[in-house]
């Protein structure tokens, strides 16, 4: 057996930054790129390297939404609240690491996209004799200037421009000898807040120690999220995947119309259901359930978005168990039905033509409803005819809809 088969190894992942310059009122971790949160994409790489035993997410402090957004990852991860400086949050963590673990990787959650080769290289780095820190690093195209300030104008002067062929962009995850690593830190007890604030990575603790540091190539695709601008990078950077794995595994959306129709009742005592919702001050609809236009309209058109037929075929007078039943009990055996029939519901906007009853205060209670029976989108409008037709005289409703499903692509397809 290999040497780096033999590692056993912890991450810290230092989630713990607010995120101020990125401006997105969250903490950086949280922000979501392609659906998932940055420390959800950095996690999913942790996880695929066989090397990891553990995995401590340093979250913000006081704040709980990281680690409820982490909490259906195995168990393997866990979260620690963070340190007011970089340096702190990765103690915490490392207070946390099991004392059996032969070497740490410190990653930066901004640096989400790190991919598992980058992981597999530090580790095979690691793993040869002596090697006791490794980082990964870029070569800088750019020309680097040092700078400072003119002491007379006060302006921006070059004082130096060092050969670019000895310089490299540091990136993480950082990987270490997990003694060589928590010996490192130790020394930090001396350490002031304010020199704790200018450590801004692990390697500069370990080589204070006078611990040589390795280099492997670094990845472009391991760039860090600071400011708005990154995530647009970010973006740009996995396009082409993207566009891949959306073209493998394309859907077309199907949509499908409805229509239904109810006369007012001639039954004074009859209830007025719409929408899933009871109008006092109204005669309700006729018809063999409960006359919900709105309802029955939605259930016609998942019918026929999906193409299994229409509401007669699943709740017409031939079928006596539906007599008077509530439109939002036939809306959920409508979605089981489709959802059944390989199909998930995107959404559905219904609109109804009647007079009364009067709905605009009552819409978002209706919307909210329905989209809850449906476990999907609904919005529900409502219009008049200018008193035209039967709409107009007030002796009937029409209610259209539209929905649009999905066939649901099984695993491995």
């Amino acid at each position: 057996m290999s040497e780096q088969q033999e590692q056993s190894v912890a991450v810290i992942l230092v989630a713990a930054g607010t995120g101020t310059r990125l401006g997105a009122g969250m903490p950086k971790a949280l922000v979501q790129v392609r659906g998932k949160s940055l420390a959800e994409h950095a996690l999913d790489s942790m996880l695929c390297v066989p090397q990891v035993k553990e995995i401590i997410v340093v979250v913000p402090p006081e704040d709980s939404r990281l680690t409820e957004r982490l909490s259906g990852y195995p168990q393997l991860v866990r979260t620690v609240p963070g340190g007011s400086s970089r340096a702190a949050s990765v103690r915490k963590g490392l207070a946390k690491v099991s004392a059996d673990v032969s070497h740490i990787l410190v990653h930066d959650a901004a640096r989400a996209f790190a991919p598992v080769a980058q992981y597999e290289l530090i580790l095979a780095e690691l793993g040869k004799p002596g090697v006791q820190a490794v980082i990964p690093a870029l070569a800088v195209t750019d020309t680097i200037s040092v700078v400072a300030s003119d002491p007379e104008t006060g302006s921006q002067i070059v004082v130096q421009t060092p050969d670019r062929s000895t310089l490299r962009a540091v990136q993480t995850p950082q990987g270490f000898a997990a003694q060589t690593l928590l010996a490192a830190h130790s020394r930090l007890d001396h350490y002031s807040l304010k020199d704790l604030e200018r450590v801004t990575d692990d390697a500069s603790i370990v080589r204070a120690c006078d611990i040589e540091v390795h280099i492997v190539p670094g990845d472009a695709r391991s760039l860090k999220v600071t400011h708005p601008e990154d995530l647009d990078a970010v973006n740009r950077l996995f396009e082409p995947a993207q566009r891949n794995q959306l073209e493998q595994n394309m859907v077309i959306p199907r949509i499908g119309n409805g229509i239904d129709v109810h006369a007012v009742s001639t039954d004074p005592t009859r209830q007025m259901w719409l929408a899933g919702l009871f109008f006092p001050d109204d005669i309700g609809l006729s018809g063999h359930s409960d006359g919900d236009a709105v309802a029955h309209a939605a259930c016609d058109a998942l019918f026929s978005a999906s193409g299994i037929g229409d509401l007669g075929t699943h709740f017409g007078v031939d079928r006596p168990e539906f007599a008077g039943a509530s439109g939002v009990s036939l809306l959920a055996e409508a979605a089981r039905l489709v959802r059944e029939a390989g199909f998930e519901i995107g959404n559905v906007a219904v609109q109804f033509v009647a007079r009364r009853p009067r709905f605009a205060a009552r819409r978002e209670e209706a919307n909210q409803l329905l989209s809850d029976v449906l476990g999907a989108p609904v919005s529900v409008t409502a219009t008049t005819s200018d008193g035209l037709g039967y709409e107009g005289e007030g002796i009937g409703v029409t209610a259209y809809a539209t929905a649009l499903v999905y066939p649901v692509v099984p695993e491995g397809q």
